[in-house]
């Protein structure tokens, strides 16, 4: 960044006033610290902005986010995104953690077994969108991985509360664009959770600047489209 400050000295004077001054500032759209670092870091692994993640991360950990915080959000990444494009974030928070000595691996956060991992992962969807999917994954191969590979081995996992996790699972999505359909739905996991339209809001809002504002305003629309729906039920 400081070499962008040299040959973009116009450019960045308005980004950095904009993404860190006038964005985290804003009245009515402001995020605690841990909650803001984590969407950020969240946001840049759903758009790939990798050299932002190398910059952001150290700022999320000298803000107090944890490492087991971090590692977690980069792991659930892995289910809304795909190893092939979560894998050098992966290798960026290693290099990281380890400049700043943290020793790996961190301790462990697993909470499910080979054996019990469908059984919690359908509880865990089903805390989330409703008793009905605990049978979901009756419906075919995909969905009995979906609840037994993302939510039994990741979402089962302790570092984030489910609410937090649902939070970042909608960064991943409106970051990365194309997903609308499955972030109105986690729009509508969130209000579940009690992250309610006014904080994702204000995530959305905090993470403009790594997304811009197409994807963002459909970001938007997608938590009314929720908020609308889960009013009336």
């Amino acid at each position: 960044m400081e070499n962008l400050r040299k040959t973009d000295p116009e450019f960045m004077e308005r980004f950095e006033h904009f993404a860190f001054e006038e964005v985290p500032q804003e009245e009515g759209q402001q995020l605690d610290e841990e909650t803001r670092y984590m969407a950020i870091l969240a946001t840049l692994l759903g758009c790939q902005g990798m050299d932002a993640y190398q910059v952001m991360l150290p700022k999320a950990l000298d803000a107090g986010l944890s490492p087991v915080q971090v590692k977690e959000i980069v792991y659930q990444a892995f289910d809304y995104l795909g190893m092939g494009r979560v894998w050098p974030f992966l290798e960026i928070t290693n290099c990281i953690l380890e400049q700043r000595g943290v020793a790996l691996p961190l301790p462990s956060q697993a909470t499910t077994t080979m054996e019990d991992r469908l059984e919690k992962g359908a509880q865990a969807q089903a805390e989330i969108f409703g008793e009905h999917m605990k049978e979901a994954w009756k419906a075919g191969h995909i969905n009995r991985w979906l609840a037994a590979n993302c939510f039994g081995d990741y979402y089962t996992r302790s570092g984030l509360t489910l609410a937090q996790r649902e939070m970042i699972t909608f960064c991943f999505l409106a970051a990365q664009g194309g997903c609308e359909p499955q972030l109105t739905a986690h729009a509508n996991g969130n209000l579940n959770m009690g992250n309610d339209k006014e904080f994702l809001l204000r995530v959305v809002s905090q993470c403009l600047p790594y997304i811009g504002y197409p994807r963002s305003l459909n970001a938007i629309a997608c938590i009314n489209k929720a908020a609308d729906g889960w009013g009336r039920a």
